[in-house]
């Protein structure tokens, strides 16, 4: 149904995170994340955005990531139908994959680096994502992209695509998320969506939006009107 590719950049802190799926709306489902706590993806074939969340406020209270996914995991009946990764400040990362969310479900698990599939066509998926992500030299959208289209052209998702997001949370400037909820070729679209963020008017204005830890507009002379 859905793969995820989840990393921390340890030099600048930071987190980023695509997925895509079968279904609709994999950027409201999937990806939930904080600049200075970490980064979850909840999907599956009943997936939980509580889980995501929750991991999340476990990990801001102290927890590691691996005891923040057993924590929100172990307690829910319905844990077999979905699947969950979380990647915390310190790049320990974890994974959670119930067994009823299809005939091949898999991980790959590193530090600072996780990636996660359920309902996938073939065992070769997520390590199509992996070679193309930790092998590219590009800024970190460009490897989500890349990634994504490397996990689709392996198979990708046995029904094929109709949704796909991306989640990028530097520690001292404005999140991007980016979501297609519906498209023929959604990576495409994302793909897109990417470029249209780089032109100079609209990446100028990015950059007067408050963040953590500038909870004020950088720059209010550069503010769009």
């Amino acid at each position: 149904m859905t793969f995820s590719l989840l990393h921390l950049d340890k030099p600048s802190g930071c987190f980023a995170g695509a997925t895509a799926t079968g279904n609709l709306c994999v950027g409201g489902w999937v990806l939930r994340g904080h600049p200075h706590v970490g980064l979850t993806a909840s999907q599956g074939a009943e997936p939980s955005v509580l889980w995501g969340e929750d991991a999340l406020i476990q990990m801001q209270k102290g927890l590691s990531a691996p005891s923040a996914v057993e924590h929100v995991t172990r307690i829910d009946p319905r844990r077999e139908w979905r699947q969950m990764a979380a990647i915390g400040c310190d790049g320990k990362v974890s994974a959670f994959s119930g067994q009823q969310n299809g005939p091949i479900i898999d991980e790959i698990i590193e530090d600072g680096l996780i990636l996660t599939g359920n309902i996938l066509s073939n065992e070769t998926v997520l390590a199509s994502m992996y070679d193309t992500f930790i092998g590219s030299s590009a800024s970190i959208g460009d490897r989500l992209i890349a990634a994504l289209r490397a996990g689709e052209k392996a198979g990708g998702d046995s029904r094929g695509l109709m949704s796909a997001a991306l989640l990028i949370l530097p520690p001292d400037s404005p999140p991007l998320t980016l979501r297609v909820d519906f498209d023929e070729t959604p990576i495409d679209r994302l793909e897109l969506l990417l470029q249209k963020t780089r032109e100079p008017a609209y990446s100028t204005w990015l950059k007067t939006l408050p963040h953590h830890p500038d909870p004020h507009i950088a720059d209010i002379t550069q503010s769009a009107e």
